[in-house]
């Protein structure tokens, strides 16, 4: 996929966790977690950039995604030691602390982008380095425009109507 089919499939995936975080009365953690997810979606596509990997390949993968959360649950332990009291007490949901959004979060932008990838006849190495098989849906070419703006449109409109429906419970 493109830029854009990625933007549209974090949306999507994020419109869940936007939902909870809005009824739960936590639109600080909703806004903030959104902008993470949108600047992680092309995070996987580094590979293009680093000599000697190749493309969907170790950056694809349920491993990498693991990585990522797990950097981003250190960036939210690090700033609920030093956040204002609201953050540093937040107890998300059902005991999720502010780590361990952080890492569902950081999981699931990478995540969200190899189920993009994956809608492709390249598919995706979900299980490097366990397994060197690749899955795919084939739906659709990565170049495909209708593909692309219509997972756009999807992610805005499944996020918008998750803030409506969070904010109104």
């Amino acid at each position: 996929m493109y830029r854009k089919g990625h933007y549209g499939v974090s949306l999507l995936v994020f419109a869940p966790v936007a939902f909870v975080l809005l009824a739960i009365d936590r639109g600080d953690l909703a806004v903030v977690t959104g902008g993470a997810m949108l600047w992680l979606a092309m995070l996987p596509d580094l590979d293009h950039k680093i000599p000697g990997i190749s493309h969907r390949g170790p950056t694809h993968s349920l491993a990498f995604a693991a990585l990522v959360g797990a950097v981003f649950a250190g960036i939210g332990t690090a700033l609920s030691g030093v956040a204002s009291e609201p953050l540093s007490t937040a107890v998300v949901a059902g005991g999720l602390s502010i780590a361990a959004l952080g890492f569902v979060i950081g999981a699931l932008a990478v995540v969200a982008h190899l189920a993009a990838d994956a809608l492709t006849p390249a598919g995706v190495n979900f299980l490097w380095p366990l397994s060197g098989r690749t899955y795919s849906l084939g739906l659709w070419r990565a170049d495909n425009a209708v593909a692309n703006y219509g997972l756009f449109a999807v992610g805005v409109f499944a996020t918008a109507a998750a803030a409506y429906l969070g904010v109104a419970v």
